[in-house]
């Protein structure tokens, strides 16, 4: 496992990675406080401020344990950030390419026998959708066409 110290540091993968990326005192601790409790299974609950780099804290020392984790979020805003932007980013500037998947709830999904029962109307979001819903492979209502 690479050293977390060198990974936090200034002109470790993190700052060459990601510009503005600045190296923090307390980043660094909880990064350490997360990679040893993945390493002797234990638990850990950290709060920390607004911009004091949770997210890389918790997501280097992960990626790079290569152990299967799972990462429960309080919005599907900050869901949607780690799948779509973090976690690849982080990966690719630690050269430790990663599996990951999506998990959401049902209520986040198209109900086709919903959308069925709708009565066709002139309604020009219900025609987006209802062409949408023909397209789309996942159902996902957060790429539906809502506005």
């Amino acid at each position: 496992m690479r050293d977390l110290q060198d990974i936090f540091d200034h002109d470790g993968p993190l700052e060459r990675s990601y510009p503005g990326f600045r190296p923090r005192a307390s980043q660094r601790a909880m990064a350490g406080r997360v990679a040893a409790c993945i390493e002797h299974h234990g638990r850990l609950v950290v709060e920390a401020g607004t911009g004091t780099g949770k997210t890389f804290a918790y997501l280097v020392p992960a990626l790079l344990s290569g152990a299967r984790i799972l990462i429960s979020t309080g919005t599907r805003t900050l869901q949607d950030q780690l799948f779509s932007k973090d976690v690849p980013l982080l990966a690719a500037a630690l050269g430790r390419p990663t599996r990951i998947a999506l998990l959401k709830g049902r209520a986040n999904y198209l109900c086709v026998q919903r959308l069925d029962a709708v009565a066709p109307t002139g309604h020009r979001l219900l025609a987006r959708v209802r062409q949408w819903a023909r397209t789309t492979r996942r159902g996902d209502l957060a790429d539906a066409p809502l506005s």
